[in-house]
């Protein structure tokens, strides 16, 4: 799998990286290490994993996965905070990021996050504070770049010019975002914010969370998330009349191409300028396999653009 740099940073990332967000909820520890498995044997490196997935139990299963299966140096963590709270503090209080940090480091069994993503923006704790704890994240060594999770456009430009008047080391090199050719929102602030900080993109649910795949062109099956009572409305935001159409042209694009709807819209989101990963969830390894064989395909210049103006925000 080929590799990208994260923004204008130094990190190197695989193009498509592995989310963990089900994790501890349906993939049991074996199913974890069989698709962590097939992710680094086909290339990839960069994983994604939360302390809010399952409360804190996606963590735990990847730390037991490394533990048993594959050597810790073989990927990139990108680990997320949330916004914890406590008698330190709340949201992005000093006190409070750190002591999230240690919980998370612990959990995954090791002694340093290659990512550290914080919220974007927390109004009620001065930007200072929270950049400081990036700071000495980094130079205790527990964290080796810092990342923001779903900022606005003048959240991401305001924290970035902040970061450099304090030091080089508390900019942010990624931004992770929903971005596929159902959610393309991004586009209009902060894509270009982000490319004029030289920071990167993580694209989470490019898939549209699973809509873009096709599987609900003709209904609910049994066995998909939107069957689910507690992820029905984690899919149900991205089915309307709108999607109906852009997957309607994702399946020609296809069928043209003679491959997978998966394939066509991994492809194109993980194209995308800015773009340094397009993050992707499986239910397990063979449905991970199927988003690796993304690897070999590009899309054609006239599909790309067909897609691009049934999709375009406007």
């Amino acid at each position: 799998m080929l590799r990208r740099r994260v923004g204008a940073s130094g990190l190197e990332v695989s193009r498509v990286g592995l989310g963990t967000m089900n994790w501890g909820l349906e993939p049991d520890t074996d199913d974890a290490a069989a698709q962590l498995t097939t992710f680094v044997d086909a290339g990839g490196t960069l994983v994604e994993t939360a302390d809010g997935y399952g409360d804190g139990a996606a963590q735990e299963v990847l730390g037991a996965v490394l533990a048993s299966s594959v050597p810790r140096d073989y990927i990139v963590i990108a680990g997320r905070s949330t916004l914890p709270g406590g008698p330190l503090g709340d949201g992005s209080a000093r006190g409070a990021l750190l002591t999230g940090l240690d919980a998370t480091l612990k959990r995954l069994g090791t002694d340093h996050l290659d990512l550290w993503q914080l919220p974007g923006f927390d109004a009620t704790v001065p930007l200072e504070e929270t950049l400081s704890a990036v700071q000495i994240a980094v130079t205790t060594g527990k964290v080796r770049y810092a990342g923001l999770v779903a900022p606005k456009g003048w959240e991401l430009a305001t924290i970035a010019e902040r970061g450099r008047s304090l030091g080089n080391i508390t900019v942010p090199v990624s931004a992770q975002v929903e971005y596929s050719l159902l959610s393309r929102d991004i586009e209009a602030e902060l894509l270009p914010a982000a490319t004029h900080h030289g920071i990167g993109l993580l694209a989470w649910a490019p898939l549209g969370r699973g809509v873009l795949t096709g599987k609900y062109a003709d209904g609910t099956p049994a066995d998909s998330r939107a069957a689910s009572p507690a992820l029905a409305p984690y899919v149900e935001v991205r089915r309307n009349d709108r999607s109906a159409r852009i997957v309607s042209a994702v399946l020609t694009a296809a069928d043209g191409l003679g491959t997978s709807p998966l394939t066509v819209a991994l492809a194109w989101a993980r194209d995308r300028p800015g773009v340094a990963a397009a993050i992707v969830g499986a239910r397990d390894a063979a449905q991970l396999t199927a988003s690796m064989a993304t690897e070999s395909v590009d899309l054609p210049t006239e599909i790309r653009a067909a897609l691009d103006d049934v999709s375009s925000p406007s």
